[in-house]
């Protein structure tokens, strides 16, 4: 297995980070096999979602819908709200995999592997990229 860790500058916003020219330059040449995307972080995920169209947004709308930065949460470090970025993994898990052909992503037309990030304490991430070859 062929491993890499590449570093993401989020920001100080919500972001949805298209992560797929970082994907598609890993596994350029490296034949069929299995990319696998790892975020080693509990307040980030990674979603295999359309970009540019709109639906970037809309996906941090639901999450803001679904997960309000509010009060509720227990888990109350950080900035106001911030228990709902330690939930947000189990609904965007911290991992995707995608099938790789020829050294290309078997992607759908409009597919990006997105990194999505709600939390604005950390506004650097770690992006595990791992090939196993098939």
């Amino acid at each position: 297995m062929r491993s890499e860790e590449i570093e993401i500058r989020t920001g100080a916003e919500e972001v949805v980070h298209d992560l797929t020219a970082e994907c598609e330059r890993f596994v350029r040449g490296a034949g069929d096999g299995l990319l696998h995307v790892w975020v080693p972080h509990a307040t980030a995920g990674l979603a295999v979602i359309e970009t540019g169209a709109g639906s970037d947004d809309d996906l941090l709308a639901a999450l803001r819908d679904v997960l309000p930065k509010d009060g509720r949460w227990r888990h109350r470090h950080g900035s106001p709200g911030h228990g709902r970025d330690h939930v947000m993994p189990a609904f965007l898990p911290p991992y995707a995999s995608v099938p790789v052909l020829d050294g290309r992503m078997a992607l759908g037309t409009w597919q990006s592997v997105c990194l999505v990030d709600t939390n604005v304490d950390n506004p650097v991430r770690t992006v595990r990229l791992s090939f196993l070859a098939g």
